[in-house]
C-alpha cells in the first residue's frame, strides 16, 4: 500500500474495485493513520450499467464522507447504498455476487433443459422473464446468448475470483455456502477455456451450446 503515502491529508480515496473485506478495513485504517478518508465502493450492473450510469454502488466507510462525494458517484450510479463501516461495501458486493452466480447457473440450466426438450427458446425466454423465473441475468444474458455474443460485461475469471473471496469470508464467519461451492467448481471448469469471456458463456459447459 505504498501508493497511499502520496495521498494528501484530508483527501478522500474511493476504492471501487472488488476485493476482500479485510483489505478494505486495512485501507481505511491506513487512511486514518495518514490523515485521509477511505471508502470501499464496489459496483454491480456490468458494462450496461456503467454505460447508462445506472450502476449500484455499495459503500463501506463513514456516512458523512459518502454524503460529501455522493454527487460524484451519482454520475455513474443510480443506486448508492451505505452498507456500514469499512469492509461492509465489499461484504455487500460478495452477497450480491453469490446471487449473480446462482442466477447465471440456473438461467443456463433452464436454457439447456428447454433446448433438450425441443421447446422454442424465444417463447420459453418470454415466459421466464415475465414470471417467477425472471432475473437480471435472464433479461440481459439470454438475448446475448441467442446472438452468440459472449463478450464480457462481467468476466468469468472475475466472478470466479469473487466467489473465492466470498467463500473465504464465509469460512472466517463459520458459515457454509454449498451452492456457492458448486458455483465455484463450475466457473473454475469454465475459466479453463473461457475465462476471458462473459459469464453468459456458462452455457458452453453443455455440449448443446458449444
Amino acid at each position: 500500500m505504498v501508493f497511499l503515502l502520496g495521498a494528501k491529508e484530508g483527501s478522500i480515496l474511493v476504492d471501487m474495485t472488488t476485493s476482500t473485506p479485510r483489505l478494505a478495513e486495512q485501507l481505511a485504517q491506513t487512511g486514518a493513520d495518514l490523515g485521509f478518508k477511505v471508502l470501499d465502493a464496489p459496483v454491480s450492473g456490468g458494462d450496461i450499467g456503467a454505460k447508462n450510469g445506472t450502476l449500484a454502488i455499495m459503500v463501506g466507510g463513514e456516512q458523512q464522507v459518502l454524503d460529501e462525494i455522493k454527487p460524484v458517484l451519482s454520475v455513474i450510479g443510480q443506486q448508492i447504498v451505505f452498507a456500514g463501516s469499512a469492509g461492509k461495501g465489499q461484504h455487500l458486493k460478495m452477497s450480491n455476487n453469490i446471487g449473480v452466480a446462482a442466477t447465471v447457473i440456473t438461467m443456463a440450466e433452464s436454457l439447456v433443459y428447454a433446448k433438450a426438450a425441443g421447446l422454442d427458446l424465444e417463447s420459453a425466454y418470454n415466459v421466464w422473464r415475465k414470471g417467477a423465473a425472471g432475473s437480471w441475468s435472464v433479461d440481459n444474458y439470454i438475448p446475448r446468448i441467442f446472438q452468440g455474443d459472449y463478450a464480457p460485461g462481467f468476466y468469468v475469471k472475475h466472478l470466479l475470483k469473487d466467489l473465492r473471496i466470498a467463500l473465504d469470508a464465509a469460512k472466517e464467519m463459520d458459515i457454509d455456502l454449498p451452492n456457492s461451492k458448486l458455483a465455484e467448481q463450475l466457473f473454475e471448469r469454465l475459466s479453463q477455456e473461457h475465462g476471458d469471456e462473459g459469464v453468459q458463456a456458462i452455457v458452453k459447459l453443455w455440449a448443446s451450446f458449444e
